[in-house]
């Protein structure tokens, strides 16, 4: 499962240099407490319905609170054959811990 996973550190440097599509799986109040701001959101339980949404021609990484459900999510879209598809470990729980510590933590 490892090799699925990027570090919150790999993120920022991802994100910093706009090669980066982020797929936010929480569900609408989560996003309401702390997101990112150009983040896509498909809550876990839409994916299944509305995964060809997903851009193919950029890499993605999949963002939930702990990292739990976007593995799932990460795992079921490289399954539909998006190869380029990525799980932030910790979540964004993690990316404010050690990356933006002005992200609300919850």
């Amino acid at each position: 499962m490892h090799s699925v996973q990027v570090t919150p550190a790999e993120v920022a440097d991802w994100r910093a240099g706009h090669a980066v599509h982020l797929l936010d799986v929480r569900e609408p109040w989560e996003v309401q407490l702390v997101s990112f701001a150009e983040a896509q959101t498909i809550p876990l339980a839409q994916l299944a319905q509305r995964w060809e949404e997903v851009p193919e021609d950029r890499r993605v990484v999949v963002v939930c609170h702990h990292g739990m459900r976007s593995l799932q999510a990460t795992m079921f879209l490289r399954g539909r054959g998006l190869d380029n598809v990525w799980n932030l470990a910790g979540g964004i729980d993690a990316y404010a811990a050690q990356v933006d510590t002005t992200l609300a933590r919850y």
